[in-house]
């Protein structure tokens, strides 16, 4: 039994101080949920349609190829500067700007997508007693290490698609480089978008990797 009603009054009061603020700070929070679903809401409306995603293709044969080796190929992926180890697609309005094409982007980083393809087109040759990436555990004869100098649309020159790439091919035994050399090929391009950019680029990259196949079977 309480002696003093007042101190029972005030801790009355208190109490219903304490859930008046917490009901003050929840309101605050449920406006604040409602605020930041409203502006995700107007987020993804200007973020725009998803980028159309385009891939390179491997040749199923390789034109004019004679020979072939009983040695196993190590294909590592090729290196590039930052502009182009990504999945964005290069356009070039001139010579010193660089840009990328509007919502299009390659199905991955370049240097992985370019290593894959020639990994494929080699294997589809048939030529070679094995052709291999790092880590699949193969006894390896030969290397092929590569850099991509260009890979790109350029709006002068009328329009074209440009690929180029250096390639060395080194002895694994030995770790001598046999032979090397820098593969270019350019095709016009139809249109400067991503549907025309990566169809051009992939024309010029066929090309390519046509001459680094019968170029490294003439080697090994």
């Amino acid at each position: 039994m309480r002696k003093h009603g007042a101190p029972y009054r005030n801790s009355q009061i208190a109490s219903g101080t304490a859930q008046s603020r917490r009901s003050g700070r929840f309101a605050l929070s449920a406006a604040a949920i409602a605020l930041t679903l409203a502006f995700s809401g107007c987020t993804s409306l200007i973020a725009g349609p998803a980028p159309n995603t385009y891939d390179l293709t491997a040749l199923d044969s390789v034109p004019d190829l004679s020979g072939g080796t009983r040695a196993q190929l190590l294909i590592l992926e090729p290196s590039a500067l930052k502009v182009l180890d990504s999945e964005q697609i290069v356009i070039k309005p001139s010579a010193a700007e660089v840009e990328y094409i509007s919502r299009a982007q390659w199905t991955d980083r370049l240097p992985k997508v370019v290593q894959a393809k020639l990994v494929e087109t080699f294997e589809n040759t048939g030529r070679a007693r094995a052709v291999a990436k790092p880590g699949e555990g193969l006894v390896i004869d030969y290397q092929l290490v590569s850099d991509i100098r260009a890979f790109e649309a350029s709006l002068q020159e009328g329009g074209i698609a440009r690929v180029s790439i250096s390639v060395k091919l080194v002895s694994d035994r030995t770790g001598k480089v046999v032979r090397t050399r820098v593969f270019s090929k350019s095709v016009p391009l139809s249109g400067t978008d991503g549907l025309a950019v990566a169809t051009a680029l992939d024309d010029a990259f066929d090309l390519v990797s046509a001459e680094i196949v019968r170029w490294t079977y003439s080697g090994v």
